[in-house]
């Protein structure tokens, strides 16, 4: 997300410099910047004080799930986003009328199946803009079949158990996730189950240019 979507990371601030050196895409996610990368105008990046800019208190860490990647001796020596964070649990999630009545007229992401229930993208459903009826949008849901919301709830629970993301070569596919990796690390956007559409777009891409 560009900087200028927060105004509050001051322009030449250690948020501001890592989202310009680390470049995340529109879902928040991020190459893993390795800490020799922190030189010349990023070398305010280089760890001190217990590298306060990616504390879990930082202004970073409100809008990013940031990774540490250390090195066998506990050292960081590189710093990852993977997507937008979260904020607390809440509980209604309702689903605006006209929303439900487009996602039952379409058929299921899967199974090609009609007459499908409506899905919440979101398999945690923590995330506090679903519980507001005014904010959330069409792009928050997907229409599942009954066996296949039914699945995908089996797997959704085994990653809140486990902390371990449905691996998508399972079935079939050649990688497990499009985004992040297995762990889940504040976000189900990159899981086959999150959108299976959008997984299938992405992991066709090679095969589209060919």
């Amino acid at each position: 997300m560009p900087v200028d979507h927060h105004p509050e990371f001051k322009i030449g601030s250690k948020a501001a410099l890592f989202l310009e050196l680390a470049n995340p895409d529109d879902l928040g996610f991020s190459r893993i910047v390795s800490t020799s990368e922190f030189v010349d105008k990023y070398s305010i990046l280089k760890f001190g004080n217990g590298g306060d800019w990616i504390r879990k208190s930082s202004k970073l860490a409100r809008y990013y799930n940031i990774i540490r990647h250390p090195s066998g001796k506990g050292k960081i020596t590189g710093v990852e986003l993977q997507g937008f964070k979260k904020s607390q649990v809440t509980s209604e999630k309702p689903i605006p009328a006209n929303i439900r009545k487009s996602i039952a007229a379409k058929r299921c992401v899967i199974l090609g199946t009609s007459k499908p229930e409506c899905d919440h993208k979101d398999g945690r459903l923590d995330d506090p803009r679903l519980s507001d009826i005014a904010l959330v949008t069409i792009d928050d849901f997907q229409p599942l079949s009954q066996a296949a919301n039914y699945a995908k709830r089996q797997h959704c629970v085994e990653c809140r158990d486990t902390g371990k993301r449905f691996d998508a070569r399972r079935l079939g596919f050649k990688v497990g996730q499009v985004r992040g990796n297995g762990d889940y690390n504040g976000t189900c956007v990159g899981c086959y189950w999150h959108d299976p559409l959008f997984f299938n777009e992405e992991i066709s891409r090679d095969f589209s240019k060919s």
